[in-house]
């Protein structure tokens, strides 16, 4: 049988029930027990500060029917902060809270892999999205004069190009020759593989290490480092959650992109 604990308090001493206030900047309360009257200036976990029309400020706990608010008993409580808002994004942009994603634009940008296009998303994937550009892996850009004529470029569909390692004298840059749209752009940066656009003060290393040529460049980097060399896909995710905007990366990498993204989406 279930047991029946009837509340025996008389009616007289029962408190009646009062509402919750935040307790938010300006609010003019004042505290029960000793008629301080006063604004709120700062609410930390368990206190309220109130300063009176002298400029005089007391600390008092917030405790339960311990403030009058235009004369009625109230229990102030910590007031629930909002979020902040970050006001840049991850490259430096002006954020735009709420913006919907635009129509993929016919234009495209072009990288070599996929961890180019991960790295280009980190960092640029809210502008990319309010611009409607969609980025695209190559897997690298021996067959590029033919992938940028399957595109079929021009001045409504933009083509830009990211490309590793294009300096001059190396393979990139003679293919990269090979492309004379006006509607391409192609650009690069130096690096062999774009891990290392990422600084290494970003992963807590001193430099990136030199690889002799001849063998793979992510092997000899892991090796070198102490890192597993037998899956570099797993490397490069740990590298990737150390970037958290365009201050992580190198200004060679940063230019281009921008850049690239400039040519997509000019009018």
């Amino acid at each position: 049988m279930r047991s029946y604990n009837p509340d025996l308090t008389p009616p007289w001493k029962k408190s009646a029930p009062v509402p919750e206030v935040p307790a938010d900047p300006d609010l003019v309360v004042e505290e029960v027990s000793t008629g301080f009257c006063g604004a709120v200036i700062r609410c930390e976990a368990g206190t309220v500060t109130l300063e009176d029309r002298f400029g005089k400020h007391r600390v008092f706990p917030l405790e339960p029917r311990g403030f009058l608010l235009e004369g009625r008993v109230v229990t102030l409580v910590r007031p629930v902060s909002a979020p902040a808002r970050p006001t840049r994004t991850a490259s430096g942009s002006v954020a735009v809270p709420g913006a919907r994603a635009r129509v993929a634009r016919a234009g495209r940008i072009y990288v070599e892999g996929r961890h180019d296009a991960e790295l280009v998303e980190r960092v640029w994937g809210d502008d990319l999205r309010i611009e409607g550009v969609v980025v695209e892996y190559l897997e690298g850009v021996d067959d590029l004069p033919a992938i940028v004529a399957e595109f079929g470029p021009g001045p409504d569909a933009r083509l830009g190009v990211l490309v590793d390692h294009l300096v001059p004298g190396s393979k990139e840059s003679r293919i990269a020759a090979q492309v004379t749209s006006p509607d391409v752009l192609v650009v690069g940066h130096p690096y062999i593989d774009v891990w290392e656009a990422v600084k290494p003060s970003a992963l807590g290393i001193p430099a990136w290490p030199a690889v002799p040529r001849g063998q793979d460049w992510k092997t000899g980097v892991c090796r070198a480092l102490g890192w597993p060399s037998d899956n570099t896909g797993a490397v490069w995710q740990a590298i990737l959650k150390r970037v958290t905007s365009y201050k992580d990366l190198e200004p060679e990498l940063l230019g281009r992109v921008e850049e690239l993204i400039d040519f997509v989406t000019a009018p």
